[in-house]
């Protein structure tokens, strides 16, 4: 499961205005027509994806609930998974 907050940027407590405004930035970076890093493409799809997500409401209230069970589930996978995906967006 990948991290949306993470591929935003934000934290779990964005607002509706605050996940908009990250999606523009990172689109417009990512943007394969404006980057020509190698995985820029894909990078985008992940940056569409979670504002599919986070910007409606019913999406993210499932996304957030199923954050939180499998944090509950298993901490130390889901941590693991959240910091990799977290080095990986750095890098």
């Amino acid at each position: 499961m990948t991290d949306h907050y993470t591929t935003l940027g934000l934290s779990s407590a964005a607002t509706l205005a605050d996940v908009k405004k990250a999606f523009r930035q990172k689109a417009s970076f990512w943007h394969p027509d404006k980057n020509a890093a190698p995985h820029a493409a894909t990078r985008f799809r992940a940056v569409q994806e979670a504002y599919e997500v986070l910007s409606s409401a019913d999406r993210r209230q499932a996304y957030d609930d199923n954050r939180r069970r499998n944090l509950l589930d298993s901490p130390l996978d889901t941590a693991q998974e959240i910091w990799n995906h977290y080095f990986n967006a750095l890098l």
